[in-house]
């Protein structure tokens, strides 16, 4: 299969590329720089020059591949505080991918979130069944016009109803390995710079985690047979409290691991603040069977134990 990928180069791209590789697919991947490209370059993909922005571009690539994985999102300017600009791009995207694969079964696995979007009650146990649109569950309802992540997920799934093999693989916050440069080196860089790791009181709150590798094996399998409008969950680890986080990353930077208040955690681990206290276990159970999926990387303590995340 020749695979367009958005994200080649980026966290989960990097392990992608070399799965499908692996997996005898050939990949085309977006490069927005020309750092990008000669990542891509090296590990053995073909190239097409763009952003998210151009969408004639994202267009030809898609129509000229067997299928499509779409992981880049516009992280600079959501985590800047333009989240809806972000999201806004990534629906454009998602419906640019609609236009040219409809009728065509091919598949679009798209990548998207798991902690705090989902609708849930604290401490509920999200699932593949969470946080679905009536359309994407059943094939009746409008598509969610909503300007959010979850909202371009729901118009994603529904795009299984005009012949598109769609999919959707939610990610946890913690999608961790070697080389990962998302909320985990954040948390130690602002530990570093405090001179203290926080924990919000009891620090019970969970986190759901997964190693990157079996991330990328997920959206592969996703890729290769996925139902029409399934939703998986890229979990490995379905709840690691925080507080167990906040003492291994103390103890590798030899500074206390100290509890806070709600209201205090920005203090600690900056704009991660509102995310510190969120208490989000989720499970892959119907992923593990729908598509074969067993993680097999180090959990998210024992890859936090080791020298990589501190160097």
């Amino acid at each position: 299969m020749h695979v367009f990928v958005t994200g080649a180069s980026g966290w989960v791209g990097r392990g992608l590329v070399p799965e499908l590789l692996a997996a005898s697919h050939t990949i085309t991947g977006l490069a927005r720089s020309d750092a990008a490209a000669k990542s891509l370059h090296d590990a053995g993909a073909e190239i097409v020059a763009g952003s998210l922005d151009d969408l004639d571009v994202i267009r030809a690539a898609a129509a000229s591949a067997d299928g499509v994985v779409h992981l880049a999102f516009k992280h600079d300017i959501a985590f800047a505080g333009d989240f809806a600009g972000a999201t806004a791009a990534d629906r454009a995207v998602i419906e640019a991918f609609g236009e040219v694969l409809s009728g065509s079964g091919k598949p679009l696995v798209v990548a998207s979130g798991i902690l705090g979007v989902l609708g849930l009650p604290s401490g509920a146990v999200a699932t593949e069944r969470d946080g679905l649109a009536a359309d994407a569950r059943t094939g009746q309802g409008p598509i969610s016009e909503g300007g959010d992540r979850i909202a371009n997920g729901h118009f994603a799934l529904a795009l299984a109803q005009h012949g598109v093999r769609s999919s959707l693989v939610r990610l946890p916050p913690a999608t961790h390995g070697p080389g990962d440069n998302g909320f985990l080196p954040a948390v130690i860089g602002f530990a570093r710079g405090r001179g203290a790791m926080a924990y919000v009181e009891e620090g019970a709150n969970r986190w759901p985690a997964v190693h990157r590798d079996d991330a990328a094996r997920l959206f592969r399998l996703a890729l290769e047979s996925a139902p029409a409008g399934s939703v998986l969950h890229a979990v490995g680890d379905h709840g690691v409290p925080i507080r167990a986080v906040a003492e291994t990353i103390a103890r590798h930077l030899g500074v206390p691991a100290v509890s806070v208040a709600a209201e205090q955690a920005g203090d600690y681990v900056g704009w991660l603040g509102g995310f510190w206290s969120i208490d989000g276990p989720a499970t892959a159970a119907i992923t593990r069977d729908l598509v074969g999926w067993q993680p097999t990387g180090p959990g998210l303590l024992a890859d936090l134990d080791q020298d990589h995340y501190y160097i």
